[in-house]
C-alpha cells in the first residue's frame, strides 16, 4: 500500500469515527449520519399511515438512498478496521469489527433490505429491523458526558438493581398466584390461569392499572390493596438506587474537578521554525528529555492532541509538560519583558548589570526561542528567562 493510499485510509477512518469538535469534517459526518437515520425512521413511520400511501414511491426512494449510504459507510468502516483494532492484523481486525456490538448494529441497519431479494416471503418480517437504526444514535451520544454518566451509574449499581428487580419479580409471581386463587371461582373468564394473575399484578405493581382485570371478591380486594402498597415501595427501590447513583457520581465528579487541591503543572512552549530539525518528523521519531511529554500542538489556531503518528510542521506551537521541580533547592526561573526605553535595549548580554546569582538562560523573541551568548543584543519586546539561585556563593 502506497503512502498516499495509507494517508487517505487514515483520513477516512478519522472522518467516519465519532468526531470531536476540532475536526469539522468528522463532526459534519456524524450530524449527516444522524439526520439520515432520523429521516429514514420518519419515512418508515409515515409509510404506516393510509394518508401517505400516495407518497409511497417517494418514501421507498428515501429508504433506498438511506440503505445505500449505510452500506457505503459500513464498507468504509470494514476497510479501515485495522485502525480501530491496531493490535489485530489483516482479516482479524475486520472480523473483530463485524462481530462487535457496533458492527452488528451497523450491519443490521441495512442488510435486511437486501434479504427479500433472496427471501421474498420474508419482506414484511424484515421491516422490523429498520427500528434498530435508532440504536446507532446511541453511538454518537456516548461521546457526551451525560450519556457516559448514565452508563457508569448502571454499571456501578448493576448488582443492587438486579437484586431489586428480582424482588419485584418474586412479589409479582406471588401476588399473581394469590389473586388467581382468590378470584378464579368468581371470575373464571378473567382469571383463567396463573398468567392472567401475572398480567393483573404487573399492571398493579407498576401502577399502570389498565382496568381490564380487577378483583370482585372481598378477599381479592383486600389482597389488591396490600399489593398496591407493596408495589409502590418495591418499584421505588430501583428508582431510588439509580437516583442515588446519579447523585454520588456527580458529587464525585465535582469533588475531583473543583474540590481537590490543585497542583500547578509546569509547561514549556516552543515554536517550530523553518529549519528546526523536528520539521516533518513524527512525534514517535523525536527524542525528548526524560519525564517530558508533548501534550498539545497548536496549529492554525486549533489545539491538537498529538499521538505517535502526528507529523510536526513549520509554525507549530509545541506545548510540553515537565516534572515539577523541587523548589526547596533555592533555584528560581522568572521572566522579564523588555519594554520600550528599557536601559538594556541595544546592550550585549555580557554588559548587563545583573547579580552574579542571576543568569539569562533563554530569550523569547517574536515567538522564537534564542539560546543567548555573551554578544547577543537585547531588543525591545524580548522576554528574558532569568535563572537565580539564592544559595549560590558570590
Amino acid at each position: 500500500m502506497t503512502s498516499k493510499v495509507k494517508n487517505l485510509k487514515k483520513r477516512i477512518f478519522d472522518i467516519i469515527q465519532i468526531g470531536s469538535g476540532k475536526d469539522f469534517v468528522s463532526k459534519f459526518f456524524d450530524i449527516f449520519i444522524a439526520i439520515v437515520i432520523l429521516v429514514s425512521l420518519t419515512a418508515t413511520i409515515l409509510s404506516t399511515f393510509v394518508e401517505f400511501k400516495k407518497y409511497e414511491a417517494v418514501l421507498e426512494v428515501i429508504e433506498l438512498v438511506s440503505v445505500i449510504i449505510f452500506t457505503i459507510e459500513y464498507i468504509l468502516r470494514l476497510w479501515t478496521a485495522n485502525y480501530l483494532y491496531p493490535m489485530k492484523k489483516g482479516i482479524s481486525s475486520r472480523l473483530a469489527f463485524v462481530f462487535s456490538a457496533s458492527g452488528l448494529i451497523d450491519l443490521i441497519t441495512f442488510f435486511p433490505y437486501y434479504l427479500p431479494i433472496v427471501f421474498p416471503a420474508g419482506a414484511v418480517a424484515f421491516r422490523i429491523f429498520r427500528v434498530i437504526r435508532i440504536l446507532r444514535l446511541f453511538k454518537i451520544n456516548t461521546r457526551y458526558d451525560a450519556f457516559s454518566v448514565i452508563l457508569d451509574v448502571l454499571k456501578e449499581k448493576r448488582k443492587q438493581i438486579f437484586s431489586s428487580v428480582v424482588m419485584v419479580l418474586i412479589l409479582m409471581v406471588a401476588s399473581s398466584l394469590c389473586m388467581y386463587s382468590l378470584e378464579h371461582e368468581a371470575q373464571p373468564d378473567k382469571f383463567k390461569n396463573a398468567f392472567s394473575g401475572i398480567w393483573w399484578s404487573t399492571s398493579t405493581l407498576l401502577t399502570i392499572g389498565y382496568g381490564d382485570i380487577y378483583p370482585v371478591t372481598v378477599g381479592g380486594k383486600i389482597m389488591a390493596i396490600i399489593i398496591s402498597f407493596l408495589g409502590v415501595g418495591m418499584v421505588a427501590i430501583p428508582t431510588g438506587i439509580i437516583s442515588a447513583g446519579f447523585v454520588e457520581t456527580y458529587t464525585r465528579i465535582n469533588r475531583i474537578v473543583f474540590k481537590e487541591e490543585e497542583k500547578p503543572l509546569h509547561f514549556v512552549t516552543s515554536v517550530m521554525v523553518a529549519d528546526h530539525p523536528w520539521n516533518g518528523k513524527k512525534v514517535s521519531e523525536i527524542i525528548m528529555p526524560p519525564e517530558t511529554v508533548l501534550v498539545i500542538i497548536i496549529r492554525d489556531e486549533e489545539e491538537l492532541i498529538p499521538n505517535g503518528d502526528t507529523v510536526l510542521q513549520e509554525d507549530d506551537v509545541l506545548i510540553f509538560a515537565a516534572k515539577r521541580f523541587d523548589e526547596n533547592r533555592g533555584m528560581n526561573l522568572s521572566e522579564i519583558t523588555i519594554k520600550d526605553e528599557h536601559e538594556w535595549i541595544g546592550a550585549p548580554l555580557r554588559k548587563l548589570d545583573i547579580s552574579r546569582q542571576a543568569l539569562v538562560v533563554m530569550i523569547k523573541r517574536r515567538g522564537k526561542i534564542i539560546i543567548p551568548k555573551g554578544d547577543t543584543i537585547i531588543k525591545a519586546g524580548d522576554e528574558l528567562v532569568m535563572y537565580t539561585n539564592k544559595y549560590q556563593k558570590e
